[in-house]
């Protein structure tokens, strides 16, 4: 982990402070297009830029879990065809380099509760357990794509294709609809509960899902062991397969 990380920012004029730029240029740019009335995405209960930097760190976050086990895969192929080790380091690593991105990013939640006045939840205490069942959530959907995209590129190709939709469905950018069909798509979305509930915690502290958050962590704790499964037995042969 150390040594990724090392690596990842060593030729950088901003160093980590990259882990802070997608959330913020993504947020600054919504609420430009927001206050032009370019747009129109509801009203939030809290302060709009907050609202989507918040959400943003948090999205990020998954979307870095996610995409890292097909990262370790990728950029070990080398050292897992000629060095032998306990193949899952390479994604206790990349969850490690998850988590200390996110710590960076405090940086920047800080920030948003400083500069808008937010006061600070008790039950704020217990945001940190839904940000570790969002890095479960992306984790054990990405264990299960890595194995089959060390071979084949595709599936990092597919993933950038999913994400961009993925995002739009999931409440980052707009509250959660009252009706209709695409109220129904983005609660059947399993970020939905996960997100808002850990942004609720960390916010206001009145939790508007717990039956949802409860039942996709269940889901994903199971998930993850079965992927972990999945990948320890299915990592010897893609090793064989990988191209070199």
């Amino acid at each position: 982990m150390v040594r990724d990380i090392n690596a990842k920012y060593r030729q950088t004029l901003l160093g980590y402070f990259w882990a802070l730029i997608p959330p913020v240029v993504v947020a600054y740019g919504l609420v430009i297009a927001a206050q032009a009335r370019v747009i129109n995405l509801g009203t939030t209960d809290l302060p709009y830029p907050a609202y989507v930097m918040l959400s943003m760190v948090l999205w990020q976050t998954f979307l870095e879990a996610f995409n890292s086990p097909l990262a370790a895969v990728t950029e070990s192929k080398t050292m897992l065809a000629k060095v032998n080790f306990p193949r899952e380091a390479i994604i206790l690593a990349k969850v490690g380099e998850v988590f200390f991105n996110f710590l960076i990013k405090l940086i920047l939640v800080v920030f948003i509760f400083v500069a808008y006045d937010m006061p600070i939840s008790p039950m704020a205490v217990l945001a940190p357990l839904g940000v570790l069942q969002i890095v479960v959530l992306g984790t054990f959907l990405g264990l299960f794509i890595a194995p089959i995209g060390g071979i084949y590129q595709d599936f990092s190709r597919a993933i950038v294709i999913v994400t961009t939709p993925w995002l739009l469905i999931t409440p980052v950018l707009y509250p959660i609809p009252k009706a209709g069909m695409f109220a129904t798509i983005v609660k059947l979305n399993p970020v939905t509960p996960l997100l808002v509930t850990t942004r609720e915690l960390a916010t206001t502290g009145i939790v508007s899902n717990w039956s949802g958050f409860i039942s996709v962590s269940v889901i994903s704790f199971l998930g993850l062991l079965m992927s972990w499964l999945f990948f320890r037995l299915a990592i010897p042969y893609v090793i064989e397969r990988m191209p070199s």
